[in-house]
């Protein structure tokens, strides 16, 4: 095996999901009636691996699983990946998020156990500067939007958020934002839900490998 170059990703990522608002896993629990459905997309703002340039990338996950994969569960994931991504960017992306560069994303890869397949598409990705919503489209394949979750008691102009998440999808350390989901619908990979109205939460996040 090739030896690994140094990487880095930072970035936004979020998710919709078929838990009710607050997301159970986030808590480390298992999901609601024991099953999650969901959609996990990734912005790179930032990113290198060796001397490969990931600025700008989007890849989006859309997995499902029974139980609570903090305990060892086990999920089904299909990956779409930036189709202007070249050769060698493409292969670098499956590396890291396929979990053979380790890192964070090497971690979350050991949680699944049934890989779907992976396509190059046009993904359209989108966060607000204020976190006030975010939204991905892949055409055909999924979407996902959310706005900000809010309540008589917050604060104007702030966020509700959870620091120190037992079960960040993010890794360690990253703030959640919490949203409800307008969008949460899939048809690939085998899969096909509609779950509006249900939890989305928002992370920014710093990768990288090998230490």
């Amino acid at each position: 095996m090739a030896e690994v170059p140094r990487w880095r990703l930072t970035g936004d990522m979020f998710d919709v999901c078929r838990c009710r608002v607050p997301c159970r896993c986030t808590f480390g629990q298992a999901p609601d009636e024991d099953q999650c459905d969901g959609i996990i997309a990734c912005h790179i703002r930032e990113g290198r691996y060796g001397d490969v340039t990931l600025d700008e990338l989007n890849l989006v996950g859309v997995m499902s699983f029974t139980g609570n994969l903090w305990a060892g569960a086990k999920a089904a994931m299909g990956f779409f990946i930036d189709e202007r991504a070249d050769e060698r960017q493409r292969e670098a992306l499956q590396t890291i998020f396929g979990g053979q560069a380790g890192g964070w994303p090497a971690s979350f890869a050991g949680m699944i156990d049934d890989v779907r397949g992976v396509e190059f598409v046009p993904i359209d990705f989108e966060i607000a500067d204020d976190l006030g919503n975010w939204r991905v489209a892949v055409p055909g394949k999924a979407r996902g939007s959310a706005e900000a979750l809010t309540g008589p008691t917050t604060p104007e102009g702030t966020r509700v958020q959870l620091h120190n998440a037992p079960g960040a999808e993010a890794g360690p350390g990253p703030v959640a934002t919490w949203a409800i989901a307008q969008e949460d619908e899939v048809e690939a990979f085998g899969f096909k839900w509609s779950w509006p109205g249900r939890s989305s939460k928002h992370f920014r996040f710093d990768w990288s490998g090998p230490q």
